[in-house]
């Protein structure tokens, strides 16, 4: 997961994301296009589905079945705060 957390990163922070970028951030943020497979050791890997192809990469194992649903849930997680702060910045509070 390492590499991909560093690919959909180095964006700068003045830079507003492609909409390349985007599209991709907004797949990964979805739980649907993401799997856990059984490997033959017993570990349990996570997958995600690639965006234009009907093809799965394989991103982090885990030795529970759980920890492999955590990560996913933080990996969601993750892109969904992407694409928030993409947006820009929000008013949380006006003064009068």
């Amino acid at each position: 997961m390492t590499y991909l957390y560093y690919k959909t990163s180095t964006a700068s922070f003045n830079q507003k994301p492609s909409e390349k970028q985007l599209e991709q951030w907004k797949h990964l943020s979805e739980k649907k296009n993401w799997r856990i497979t059984q490997l033959s050791n017993g570990f349990y890997q996570t997958e995600c589905k690639h965006v234009d192809l009907d093809t799965w990469h394989d991103m982090t194992r885990r030795e529970t079945i759980e920890g492999a649903e955590a990560a996913i849930n933080g990996s969601v997680d993750h892109f969904a705060k992407k694409i928030e702060a993409a947006a820009g910045p929000k008013v949380v509070k006006t003064f009068k």
